[in-house]
C-alpha cells in the first residue's frame, strides 16, 4: 500500500483542481467531485494496475468507468495528475473545443476515457460488458465503476445488477457514492433508495460499506474488495461521503451539486486546501 499521508496530499491537490476548474469555467459540479476525491485518488495512485499510455481495449490492465459523469473535474484532475495527459490541460475545462467537456466524451480521444457518460444510469451496464469481455479474453484484471446514489433511481441499474449476479460477473467492483444528495435535494425527499445494502445483497452482490472520506478506510476497503473478487459474485462498495468534503461551506448540502464558486468563494475554498503538487497556470 502507498503512504497514507502522500495520498492525502494528492487528494488535497485534486480538490484544489476541482475548485479552480469549476470557478474558471463558471460552471460544473464541485459538490460530489470533492466528496469522491479520496476514493479516486486511492484507486488511481495505489489500487489499480493501469497504464497512462492508455489502450482503449484495456487488455491486461485494470480499467475504470465513471458513470456519474458530472463529477468530471475530479476525474480529469486524477487522470492528469497520474500521467494520462499534461496537467496544464485542466485549464481548458468546459472551454469550446476542449477535450475536457463538462461530461466525459470520447470524440476528442481524451486518454483514460472509454465511454461518454453524460446520461446517468448507464455506466454499470458498460462496466459489466467490459468485465465479461475480460473473461472471454482470459484477462484476469479487474473492472471498476463509480455511480451516484441518486443515479440508482434509473431502472437500468437494477437490470444490470440482476444480469451481473446471474452471469457470475465476479471481476467487477462497483462503488456507489452514497452521499444522500442529488441535484433537487436529499435522496429521501426525491425518491428514497430504501435499504440500499439489503437491496444490493438481495440482487446477489457481495456488499461492503465504507467511509469514503477516510483515506485509510478507503484504501483498506478497496483491497478487501479485490480479495473478494473471483468467487462467483460481483462486489459493490457502498461509500458514505459528504458532498463538498474539504470545503466547510460546501459540506452537508445539495446546493453545491451543480453550482460553481465565484471568485470570493473560490479563494475561501482554496485557503482550506493545501497545495501539494503545484497549481497549473491559467492564460487569458
Amino acid at each position: 500500500m502507498a503512504d497514507i499521508q502522500k495520498l492525502q496530499q494528492i487528494a488535497s491537490q485534486v480538490r484544489r483542481d476541482i475548485i479552480r476548474q469549476t470557478h474558471y469555467a463558471t460552471c460544473g459540479h464541485p459538490g460530489a467531485s470533492l466528496g469522491c476525491a479520496d476514493f479516486l485518488t486511492a484507486l488511481y495512485f495505489d489500487v489499480m494496475e493501469h497504464n497512462p499510455s492508455f489502450k482503449m481495449d484495456g487488455k491486461e490492465e485494470d480499467v475504470f468507468y465513471l458513470s456519474n459523469g458530472h463529477i468530471s473535474p475530479l476525474w480529469y484532475s486524477v487522470l492528469a495528475r497520474s500521467g494520462y495527459f499534461d496537467v496544464s490541460e485542466l485549464a481548458t475545462f468546459r472551454k469550446l473545443n476542449s477535450r475536457l467537456q463538462g461530461h466525459p466524451a470520447t470524440h476528442e480521444g481524451l486518454p483514460g476515457v472509454r465511454v461518454a457518460s453524460g446520461s446517468l444510469g448507464q455506466g454499470l451496464s458498460v462496466a459489466i460488458g467490459h468485465a465479461l469481455a475480460k473473461k472471454l479474453d482470459g484477462d484476469d484484471r479487474l473492472v471498476y465503476v463509480l455511480t451516484g446514489d441518486g443515479e440508482l433511481q434509473e431502472g437500468q441499474n437494477w437490470e444490470a445488477m440482476m444480469f451481473a449476479a446471474h452471469h457470475k460477473v465476479d471481476n467487477i467492483i462497483a462503488t456507489v457514492d452514497w452521499n444522500g444528495q442529488q441535484i433537487d435535494g436529499p435522496n429521501d425527499e426525491v425518491i428514497s433508495l430504501g435499504d440500499l445494502p439489503a437491496k444490493w445483497a438481495s440482487f446477489g452482490w457481495e456488499v461492503i460499506q465504507m467511509n469514503g472520506n477516510d483515506m485509510q478506510e478507503v484504501l483498506n476497503t478497496l483491497y478487501k474488495a479485490k480479495e473478494m473478487t473471483g468467487n462467483g459474485k460481483p462486489v459493490v462498495i457502498l461509500m458514505k461521503t459528504e458532498m463538498g468534503f474539504g470545503v466547510d461551506f460546501m459540506m452537508g448540502t445539495h446546493k453545491w451539486h451543480g453550482v460553481a464558486p465565484n471568485a470570493e468563494q473560490a479563494e475561501i475554498a482554496l485557503s482550506q486546501l493545501e497545495e501539494t503538487l503545484g497549481d497549473y497556470i491559467y492564460s487569458e
